[in-house]
């Protein structure tokens, strides 16, 4: 058994990795967020915040509200930098970056991007259709989010005006889609066939934000639609994805 302060410096390293693993599965959080799902005080909290802050692992923003704003000074949220990201990351980005770039100068340009992502997305889409026609009308969204995380998007669905929303707090490849937007467009696309209906993306990881969130309207259909996904055309479908049109 090794000395008390070593033992006290491990339980502190193990804490924090906690607080920035919460801010990993559910995006970036308040210090009051924080502490109800950890158990700890905020005193606590902001103390670990600190230390994760001062390592770039984390950093401190304004709450983004999306709608009406209310009155009073947003809430500072925390969320992990790119340097917190890649803590979590064991992805190949460089190798991956490098074949996307020699794909699309040796095999069509950015078609052939395009053609490369959706090919990467069919089998996944494939159990994710699954997954939406097991679930009733009103949990689509959420049965969607349940598979995603299964691949490691540590997705979540939460109401919202007219719709829902479909939030990514993780993106495995996010590196790899800022320098190729075309993998965003071609997710949202499939969002958009899976639910049967026009999607929108509001914001991405790989643009900056802390969470890659996509807004799906209510269809008052839906039950048949995820049966029968309605087809869309890929500009109705990019037009925002990737990008935050705010």
């Amino acid at each position: 058994m090794g000395p008390p302060q070593e033992e006290f410096a491990t339980g502190e390293r193990s804490t924090r990795n906690r607080v920035a693993r919460s801010i990993l599965d559910h995006g970036p959080s308040t210090v009051a967020e924080l502490a109800g799902r950890l158990g700890l005080t905020q005193a606590a909290v902001r103390r670990h915040l600190d230390a994760l802050v001062a390592d770039d692992v984390v950093e401190a923003r304004e709450q983004r509200v999306y709608g009406a704003r209310t009155r009073g000074r947003p809430a500072k949220v925390f969320a992990l930098t790119d340097c917190g990201r890649d803590a979590f990351d064991q992805s190949y980005d460089k190798l991956a970056a490098d074949a996307l770039r020699w794909i699309q100068q040796q095999c069509g340009g950015d078609e052939a991007v395009v053609a490369f992502a959706r090919a990467r997305l069919a089998e996944q889409a494939t159990a994710y259709r699954q997954a939406i026609e097991a679930a009733g009308p009103e949990d689509r969204t959420e049965a969607l989010a349940k598979a995603l995380s299964a691949d490691g998007y540590a997705a979540t669905a939460r109401s919202a005006p007219v719709g829902e929303q479909l939030c990514q707090h993780h993106c495995p490849v996010v590196h790899v889609a800022e320098e190729f937007p075309q993998l965003c467009e071609v997710e949202t696309e499939v969002f958009s066939e899976l639910l049967g209906t026009h999607v929108q993306r509001l914001a991405t990881i790989a643009h900056g934000d802390g969470v890659c969130t996509t807004f799906i309207p209510k269809a008052p259909h839906s039950a048949k639609s995820a049966k029968h996904p309605k087809k869309t055309t890929h500009n109705a479908s990019a037009s925002t994805a990737g990008r935050n049109p705010a």
